[in-house]
């Protein structure tokens, strides 16, 4: 098997890699990998915005906020620090040429999701994700540090009594090959990709983790899986169209089959998604309803100009047609245990965003705080790797095998060991909510 050699692997092409990577002193050589095209991460997919900390005054409404929405379960530090660094990521942000909505003074424009106290969200359009990864990908791809291939699946750690070596991967070609690296960082996404209705690409299937278990690399709560409340009801196969958590922070309100409230819409995402549960087997439905008649037609098009548009293009308007929602896996908390530094039980390999669990979500993510997790952890990790890149030689003292299975039988190991985890973690939550595709 052909080896090749870097300093640093950084696996995922999402904000958390891209910003793990742009965060490298320049001298630094990276490779970054991803499964399907660059662009296709659901850090691009995501609609409602980034929090951040507006002034002094709301640290402790936030931490509050970001603290009920998950249970309680959160680890105080990881908040703590992601709070505070918010402004920076935002200046950082900003400078690599990032477009925020802003007011007729040039001001900074902030909205409100659920679960939040404050307006302390900023935005672009109701694609803040797709803003963000733009001008991340752009950057990335302008440095001659860094250098992106696409359509290339890592298969495998090359490990050694607890130490990371790099990765094994498989290119566009079918070729595999070996490469041996000082450090590696996995930012793959969450595993929504394995389940028949998710908001994830269906590419993004867990594979950390299933490496994880097979390397015996330590997982923190892989069962705390975020079900989005409101994505557009389709027959259709494929990825399920969220409908931003921002639509109900703006007015817009949920009703069952009677045409009748049944919740506070801005409650905690798990909290609506159960809520939702109910009213569907009350009805015996598939479904319920979310309508948006706080705004006009025009008010609609400007502020959600992509959700208006796919919903018009289901035959609904937003704003005086009743539209079918439906719950979707949508997000992971849990994940490949890590630290505020994206230290794993690996020496030598770190993970960022959703691929990591540092404790910052606990149970239950707080809406908009997952582009701003993913970049405060990121920049926090490629500092803490480059501190050390210098004392760590580029060697590999493993005998690595001819080949790895060829696809689809990758994918069903990963699947299977996956599923049995969560099920093994958490039956009751399994049963509810894991419908697992047949196609993945």
């Amino acid at each position: 098997m052909e080896q090749i050699q870097y300093d640093v692997v950084v696996v995922g092409t999402g904000a958390a890699g891209l910003f793990t990577a742009l965060s490298f002193p320049p001298h630094v050589r990276i490779l970054m990998i991803t499964k399907d095209a660059v662009e296709n991460s659901d850090s691009y997919l995501a609609q409602g915005g980034i929090c951040v900390l507006r002034s002094p005054n709301d640290f402790e409404p936030y931490f509050e906020d970001t603290m009920r929405a998950g249970h309680y379960e959160n680890d105080q530090n990881a908040v703590k620090i992601m709070i505070e660094s918010s402004p920076q990521i935002i200046d950082d942000l900003i400078g690599f040429g990032v477009q925020f909505e802003r007011d007729e003074h040039g001001e900074l424009r902030y909205t409100r999701e659920g679960a939040h106290s404050n307006y302390r969200i900023l935005y672009h359009e109701d694609r803040t994700g797709k803003e963000i990864t733009s001008v991340l990908i752009k950057e990335a791809l302008s440095r001659p540090n860094i250098t992106v291939k696409d359509y290339t699946t890592m298969i495998d750690f090359l490990e050694s009594d607890n130490v990371c070596y790099g990765i094994a991967l498989e290119d566009k070609t079918g070729t595999q090959k070996a490469v041996v690296a000082k450090s590696v960082v996995l930012a793959t996404g969450g595993i929504g990709g394995l389940f028949k209705h998710s908001t994830n690409f269906p590419h993004i299937t867990g594979d950390s983790f299933s490496l994880a278990i097979k390397h015996h690399v330590q997982l923190e709560n892989l069962h705390y899986i975020q079900i989005h409340p409101t994505t557009l009801y389709s027959k259709k196969k494929g990825r399920r169209f969220l409908i931003s958590e921002s639509v109900r922070g703006e007015g817009a309100i949920l009703l069952n089959e009677n045409h009748q409230r049944f919740i506070d819409e801005l409650k905690p995402r798990d909290v609506v998604a159960s809520a939702i549960r109910h009213e569907m087997d009350k009805f015996r439905t598939d479904h319920v309803y979310l309508t948006l008649p706080s705004m006009t037609k025009e008010e609609a098009k400007h502020r959600f100009p992509n959700i208006y548009e796919q919903c018009l293009e289901e035959g609904y308007d937003l704003t005086t047609d009743l539209v079918p929602v439906t719950p979707s896996q949508h997000y992971l908390m849990g994940g490949i245990k890590a630290s505020v530094n994206g230290e794993t039980s690996m020496n030598r390999l770190y993970a960022v965003g959703e691929t990591a669990c540092n404790g910052v979500h606990g149970a239950n993510r707080l809406a908009s705080n997952s582009l701003l997790e993913s970049l405060v952890f990121a920049k926090r990790t490629a500092h803490m790797i480059a501190a050390s890149l210098s004392n760590i030689p580029i060697t590999c003292p493993i005998a690595l095998p001819k080949s790895y299975p060829k696809e689809p039988m990758r994918t069903q190991e990963n699947k299977t060991l996956i599923e049995t985890e969560l099920k093994r973690k958490d039956p009751i939550f399994y049963e509810k909510w894991c419908h697992f595709s047949s196609e993945s």
